[in-house]
């Protein structure tokens, strides 16, 4: 049997290429707002950093009515940081709009999103996006679309998907390039062709997967997910299966359905449907709600792990408590162990020292998200290197690879070579694309990766584009040279002066301006030498009686270097921290004392750790 009256379907995308806006003039087309409704673009990237960054993090639920067919909607990140949202929501659909940008054609992320849509056998349709685009290349990127599809062993059904041509920005569509409607017409007319209605069974027991979790100030925690088996009715008993087998009985509260941006309170919601419920207050990721008459379990969504790890910790720094509200480590731990309830691609885990904890997550974007969001809450906290996670394979010692995509200009293609070849990586593909750029693909060490971004942007004058997404384990390649320079570190507390950053700038570049307050072995700036450097950037111009011609010019400074936090992440060694406020970010050597650093090198270089 199967409801005729539904769609269920994901949009996947690489980041940036345009599923959020469809999204957007689909609700638009289908009649979601008001005509005299003001609505901003992007509107289903709700939170505050997904508006700043333009990419999407959390995964959206919405719906659209078109020819009285319902279509639900899952909005997926792009980002392969945020894999653990994308391999959930995927378990709520029956088949995938995958976009593809007209000029880009498929990169790293497409892959990896169209891999999972692949494996659980979901019917696709090809989306080629900004066909307006002068560089528009539409036919080219189908071809490699298709070339991609094969290299993922996709099924003689799925290797013929249809393809619907779009300007998300223009609000039209058509089924070639040179034959668009002014509206998305034949995309919806192709969705309802082409996905699959969700297969149900109203009169069987139920059964539904938990796929995530919401929180609501009057309701509590919320429970998204789609019923595959019989009826779910507010207000009345359901089993929840939990991950280890055991079952809790509980009440169902409210019982929501997705309608264009809202939910809306039904009494019963049935097989085939995505749905919301509240009531359930212990219910986590993966587990089912079931029967309480006949409990069966549905199967448990499968992450990949984490590949990166790093220390979170409590603040100790001299200006611990100034800048922040949350500041203890009961604070700090309830607030990772809250995290892990709805971050499934997230690992937390406790140490010996009671104010740190080991947090490992899918790459450096993933932890920074948690960190920035952390922040914003009012939190205080330290945090260490980024490291990879390693593993032992067949007796091996092995370690993250990921396959890096690079659009570069042609003038700039030898100093990324050679840049990336220091690092370890392999190149895998070359291929000169229209106007003067050249795309490079390689296969490098996560451990590669850790402070590349910024280098690469100087490199290629803030005009190279790059994306990873994680490939396999493989045997480790041995050291990497990390950063080449040392630091300048504060050896006295203070107001960062004028007068002493001019005297010092010669030293090498600065990360503060005047005006800043330090404290000792807080690090302000990089040497321009392989060793650290202690200088006093709080030192005044002594006063005389005495006055000389020019002494009151002022002062020309080098503009600083400021560090925002996935900057600081990167640049960091073993022996420093990054502290993090809400006001400030800063790096700080993980002794303050200079006496104290100076022991721990001299044990480090005769230990040879």
């Amino acid at each position: 049997m199967y409801a005729d009256h539904l769609r269920n379907l994901a949009i996947i995308a690489h980041v940036d290429h345009g599923k959020t806006s469809l999204v957007d003039v689909m609700l638009r087309q289908s009649g979601a707002f008001r005509s005299n409704e003001q609505v901003e673009e992007r509107v289903m990237d709700s939170n505050d950093l997904e508006k700043e960054r333009g990419i999407t993090i959390l995964a959206k639920n919405t719906s659209v009515n078109w020819q009285g067919v319902k279509i639900n909607i899952v909005d997926t990140p792009g980002h392969a940081d945020f894999g653990g949202e994308v391999e959930r929501v995927l378990k709520m659909v029956d088949g995938v709009l995958l976009v593809v940008d007209a000029f880009e054609g498929p990169m790293p992320q497409t892959k990896f999103v169209l891999r999972k849509a692949l494996e659980l056998d979901l019917k696709p349709i090809v989306v080629i996006n900004k066909v307006d685009r002068p560089e528009a290349r539409p036919y080219e990127v189908v071809d490699e679309v298709l070339e991609l599809f094969m290299q993922l062993g996709a099924s003689d059904e799925q290797l013929d998907f249809p393809i619907v041509y779009t300007s998300a920005r223009q609000g039209n569509a058509g089924y070639e390039p040179g034959e668009m409607t002014e509206d998305l017409i034949p995309l919806f007319e192709t969705i309802l062709k082409e996905i699959p209605p969700p297969e149900c069974d109203p009169e069987s027991p139920l059964q539904m997967l938990a796929t995530t979790l919401d929180y609501n100030d009057y309701l509590g925690k919320i429970a998204i997910g789609r019923v595959f088996r019989g009826k779910l009715t507010a207000n009345t008993q359901v089993a929840v299966i939990k991950r280890d087998g055991s079952i809790e009985k509980v009440k169902v509260g409210k019982v929501f359905t997705f309608q264009n941006l809202g939910r809306v309170d039904v009494l019963e919601a049935n097989a085939g449907d995505i749905v919301a419920i509240s009531g359930i207050p212990n219910i986590n990721i993966g587990e089912t709600i079931a029967d309480p008459l006949n409990p069966e379990p549905l199967p448990m969504i499968e992450i990949d792990e984490p590949t990166l790890t790093m220390l979170f910790m409590v603040n100790t720094g001299p200006f611990a408590g100034t800048e922040g509200k949350h500041i203890t480590s009961r604070k700090l731990r309830e607030r990772l162990f809250k995290e892990i309830e709805t971050n499934v691609s997230l690992r937390v885990e406790e140490t010996e020292n009671m104010d740190c904890f080991q947090v490992s997550g899918r790459g450096e974007l993933h932890l920074s998200i948690l960190i920035e969001n952390m922040r914003r809450e009012g939190f205080e906290l330290m945090v260490s290197k980024p490291e990879v996670i390693l593993k032992e394979i067949d007796g091996v010692k092995c370690e993250p690879f990921e396959h890096l995509t690079c659009d570069i200009p042609d003038s700039c293609t030898g100093t990324v070579i050679e840049m990336l070849g220091t690092r370890k990586a392999e190149m895998q593909n070359m291929v000169n694309m229209s106007g003067g750029v050249t795309r490079l693909e390689f296969l490098i060490p996560a451990r590669g990766l850790i402070g590349f971004r910024g280098d690469y942007l100087t490199e290629t004058r803030g005009e190279g584009i790059m994306a990873h997404v994680f490939h396999s384990y493989q045997p480790y390649k041995g050291d990497i040279q990390g950063r080449n320079r040392g630091v300048l570190v504060a050896s006295d507390p203070g107001e960062s002066t004028a007068y002493a950053l001019f005297q010092l700038q010669d030293r090498g570049r600065m990360f503060i301006d005047p005006g800043t307050k330090v404290y000792e072995g807080m690090i302000v700036g990089q040497s321009n030498r392989e060793q650290d450097i202690d200088i006093n950037i709080a030192r005044k111009k002594q006063l005389t009686n005495m006055r000389s011609s020019g002494a009151d010019e002022s002062l020309r400074l080098e503009p600083a270097k400021l560090l925002g936090l996935e900057e600081a992440l990167e640049y960091i060694n073993d022996d420093e921290y990054v502290e993090i406020t809400p006001i400030n970010v800063r790096l700080r050597k993980r002794f303050l004392d200079k006496n104290t650093r100076t022991r721990y090198e001299k044990q480090k270089n005769m230990s040879g750790i």
